[in-house]
């Protein structure tokens, strides 16, 4: 019988948070993504945001401000896997997307976009998310979500992911 030898414990560092992490709450860390983009977008997400804080209650907001965008899910957790819906936001517009999307009844046809979990509507104003079509969609959305949100839940938001490299957050001038 011989001794079987071990493996030395690997040492595992954690992750160093940002220093925006350590100085500045979530609030003040989004309204600064957002204050990258032209004044009308911002104002065009700034609304949104509200009017999605205002039907959601209790949603947990995770913030990914990514390569190609600034996305805000709105999620019943804080896993992406509990996202319901999510603002992503260009330099040009702000697009709502569904999670899941593929089998929602959509007979005006206003979703977009091809992939096996989401679909997307162009918010050309954020006025449309009071368009009965748009609240029949959201609607059909948070029934079949598999975890509802709790809307006696406190709001928060989770700034997820802030990517170092970013496509400009203002169009380039053509």
């Amino acid at each position: 019988m011989g001794a079987t030898a071990r493996r030395p414990a690997i040492k595992r560092r954690a992750a160093k948070p940002a220093k925006t992490a350590n100085t500045r709450s979530a609030d003040e860390q989004l309204d600064s993504f957002i204050g990258k983009y032209t004044p009308e977008i911002a104002g065009q997400i700034r609304v949104a945001l509200r009017q999605m804080r205002a039907k959601l209650p209790g949603a947990i907001e995770l913030v990914y401000d990514n390569y190609n965008a600034l996305a805000i899910g709105f999620a019943s957790g804080e896993r992406v896997a509990d996202v319901i819906f999510s603002i992503a936001c260009y330099p040009r517009w702000i697009s709502l997307f569904f999670f899941p999307g593929v089998d929602l009844e959509d007979p005006k046809k206003l979703l977009k976009g091809s992939g096996t979990r989401c679909r997307h509507i162009v918010l050309r104003a954020p006025a449309m998310l009071d368009e009965p079509g748009l609240s029949a969609l959201m609607q059909q959305t948070l029934d079949r979500a598999g975890r509802p949100i709790d809307a006696r839940a406190e709001s928060r938001i989770i700034i997820k992911s802030v990517f170092a490299k970013r496509r400009p957050r203002r169009p380039e001038n053509r």
